[in-house]
């Protein structure tokens, strides 16, 4: 049984189902300088996400989509025993598989991975320690890299930890990776949209079916306090100049009627987002 609840979305004829590996408590400065305490306090709606003591709530989480047969996970986290610099990354013992299997995800059950980027908390998963080595988790599926964002991270070395080494390069020399472009489509309802600027190839997950939308964030937006302040980029953003202009066209475009699912959002995951002034709010 997991430690936290798998909540469930249906979108049309697709279903999502978000499966939690940890949530940690970090300072808002730590992330996004500039969430000053006074901005967190302004904005009431924001309580869900914020712990008691005024620090973020963050989730490390992935998603399972079914959608025309295809069992896809987006994003696989931190992963076990891996080596990290940073201690809230390093050497985890979760039970991760077995909430992935609960969701309906075992390891031979899943078609398609996808990285919404390739940094440390969104690999981790893709593999596994046997006897010494690492070896891919999930070995029946494709795995999809955006070709910008492998291409970059092959020679951009991550300065916690060998992450590309460890996570991405085992699974693309097993014959399981396939690079991708902008707008690949996994399946007629699922499709990659581009909004770059936390890294180079960074790809939000647009989800399509039954006249229903929703989209699955990734990075792009780490905490929903950056629906009212588009403006406080990540201390982990590749370009933040661009990961700014990408949070405001993307919100102006996904509107009132998208289905909102953070990769990193506390529960309540997903909401709508409704107009707030010259900013939006996320509405459960």
């Amino acid at each position: 049984m997991s430690d936290y609840p798998i909540e469930r979305w249906k979108v049309g004829e697709v279903t999502i189902a978000k499966v939690v590996e940890c949530v940690q408590k970090w300072p808002f400065e730590a992330l996004l300088p500039g969430a000053t305490e006074d901005v967190i306090r302004s904005l009431g709606w924001l309580a869900p996400y914020v712990h008691d003591d005024g620090r973020m709530l963050i989730s490390f989480h992935a998603f399972v989509v079914e959608s025309q047969g295809r069992t896809i996970l987006v994003d696989t986290c931190i992963g076990n025993d891996k080596d990290r610099t940073v201690g809230v990354f390093a050497q985890l013992q979760t039970n991760f598989l077995a909430d992935l299997a609960e969701a309906g995800a075992g390891a031979d059950g899943v078609d398609v991975v996808f990285c919404t980027h390739l940094h440390v908390d969104h690999v981790g998963w893709n593999t596994s320690l046997v006897d010494g080595r690492w070896v891919p988790t999930f070995p029946g599926a494709r795995h999809l890299f955006h070709r910008t964002e492998f291409e970059y991270w092959r020679t951009e070395p991550q300065d916690i930890g060998d992450v590309f080494g460890d996570s991405v390069a085992p699974v693309m020399e097993a014959g399981l990776a396939d690079l991708v472009d902008d707008g690949h489509r996994i399946t007629d309802e699922v499709v990659l949209e581009p909004t770059v600027g936390h890294t180079p190839g960074h790809c939000s997950v647009r989800i399509e079916s039954g006249g229903q939308r929703a989209v699955i964030t990734g990075d792009m937006t780490h905490h929903p306090v950056q629906f009212a302040r588009p403006d406080l980029c990540s201390s982990a953003d590749w370009e933040p100049a661009q990961a700014e202009a990408t949070r405001r066209e993307a919100f102006e475009r996904w509107g009132a009627d998208t289905l909102v699912i953070g990769t990193h959002f506390a529960s309540p995951t997903a909401g709508c987002l409704e107009q707030d002034g010259d900013a939006w709010r996320l509405v459960s």
